[in-house]
C-alpha cells in the first residue's frame, strides 16, 4: 500500500468521521441510543465500538518500533478491555475524543516510513491469543474496520430519515487531469 496511501486513508478516515459526527449531532438522545439491532446496538454504541477498536489497535501499534510517537498521544486516552465497552455514554463527550484520535492517527501515518509498514508487529487480541502480522496490513485493517462500521451507522441514520451523503474515497483522491488543464 505504501505510506502515501496510508496517509490518504487516514485523511479520508478523519473527514468521514467528522462528517458522520456532524450528522449524528442532529439526532436527539433517544435516536442516538435506540437499539436498532446493529452489531453494537445503537448509533452511539457503534461509534463507541469504533473508538474502542482504534484505541486497541493504536495501543498495539504504540508498542511497535514505528509506534513510538503514539506513546505520548495515547497517554491520556482510556484503555478499553472489551470490544463492546461504552467508554462515552454521552455523545457530546465522545466528539472531542474522536477528533483527537483522528488527528493522532493522521499525524502518526505522516511519520511512517515505507520500511515501517513491512515490519512485523507482535500482539495479542482481546482474548489473549498471540499474533504476528505486518504493521501495514494491520493499519489497513484499522481503516477498513472504520469503513465497515461507519457504513452501519450510515444505514442507521438512513433508517432514521437522515441522509448522510457522499462516502466514497474517490472524493479526496487527487484528480491527475487537474494538473493537465490550463
Amino acid at each position: 500500500m505504501g505510506t502515501q496511501r496510508m496517509r490518504l486513508l487516514a485523511d479520508y478516515n478523519r473527514l468521514m468521521n467528522a462528517r458522520q459526527y456532524a450528522v449524528c449531532a442532529r439526532l436527539d438522545v433517544e435516536a442516538l441510543n435506540a437499539d436498532c439491532g446493529a452489531f453494537f446496538g445503537s448509533v452511539l454504541g457503534t461509534l463507541n465500538h469504533l473508538l474502542v477498536g482504534d484505541l486497541l489497535w493504536l495501543g498495539r501499534f504504540s508498542r511497535h518500533e514505528a509506534g513510538l510517537p503514539l506513546h505520548d498521544a495515547l497517554s491520556s486516552m482510556p484503555r478499553p478491555q472489551a470490544l463492546d465497552e461504552c467508554l462515552y455514554p454521552v455523545f457530546e463527550a465522545l466528539v472531542p475524543v474522536r477528533r483527537h484520535l483522528d488527528d493522532v492517527l493522521c499525524d502518526w501515518c505522516a511519520s511512517l516510513g515505507e520500511a515501517d509498514l513491512e515490519l512485523p508487529l507482535h500482539y495479542e487480541n482481546t482474548r489473549g491469543e498471540p499474533f504476528v502480522r505486518l504493521l501495514g496490513d494491520l493499519l489497513l485493517h484499522l481503516f477498513l474496520h472504520q469503513v465497515h462500521h461507519r457504513g452501519q451507522v450510515t444505514t442507521l441514520l438512513s433508517q432514521a430519515g437522515v441522509d448522510f451523503g457522499e462516502t466514497d474515497l474517490v472524493e479526496i483522491v487527487p484528480n491527475l487531469s487537474d494538473g493537465l488543464r490550463g
